[in-house]
């Protein structure tokens, strides 16, 4: 197991959030509409209207809990894992079209929710889709971000995921409603579908011990 202390993970500025989404967003072509690919809670809550949304798939990276969560889905006492995208492999999820007239009104509030630590590195990618290739800003795992946690057994992340609520809600919560959003868009993750199988009766099973 690899990763640094989670309890000590500083917020980034709203200067620093700023400078992060206009260097990604000088990238692209004034004018032009945006793809947000998403492969967590983005695929179940995108919070932001679309003009479209199209299963697609991004290689060279994979869905991983890799991830410490000290606000959202845990605390700096006793952190969550949340998902990121890691080198290696693919990676199945959905892409998002957004109007560019909207950009403006959706990417801050993006950008809080998911820069809030700098954790990731937000590029612009290339994905596959039954309709064609598209090139969508994808939040890529900072490997060097405080937070970056590989190398966790099964059983590990079960621990935690179990032990762990923050902000927005139970770890656990976050874990089973991707891996059901997954399924109902028939999209197959083997790895995190192992993991739902067995989190589920270990939580039902701590659900029955506290009641």
């Amino acid at each position: 197991m690899t990763g640094s202390n989670s309890a000590h993970i500083p917020l980034w500025t709203p200067e620093q959030l700023q400078a992060s989404q206009d260097a990604l967003l000088s990238q692209r072509d004034p004018g032009d509409d945006v793809w947000i690919y998403a492969y967590g809670s983005l695929i179940w809550r995108p919070d932001f209207p679309f003009l479209e949304r199209r299963a697609a798939t991004l290689v060279g990276h994979h869905r991983a809990l890799c991830l410490w969560s000290c606000i959202n889905r845990g605390t700096p006492e006793q952190p969550g894992l949340v998902f990121g995208l890691d080198l290696g492999g693919s990676c199945h999820g959905m892409a998002y079209r957004i109007d560019a007239s909207q950009i403006d009104s959706i990417f801050p509030r993006l950008w809080q929710r998911e820069m809030s630590t700098g954790c990731y590195q937000p590029s612009w990618l290339r994905c596959s889709s039954d309709t064609g290739d598209i090139r969508a800003l994808s939040f890529v795992m900072n490997r060097s971000h405080p937070g970056y946690i590989t190398g966790l057994s099964q059983e590990e992340q079960i621990a935690i995921i179990l032990g762990a609520s923050g902000s927005c809600g139970p770890c656990s919560d976050y874990v089973l409603e991707t891996a059901k959003a997954l399924r109902q868009a028939n999209i197959l993750d083997e790895q995190l579908d192992r993991l739902a199988r067995q989190l589920e009766p270990a939580l039902r099973t701590r659900q029955i011990l506290a009641a």
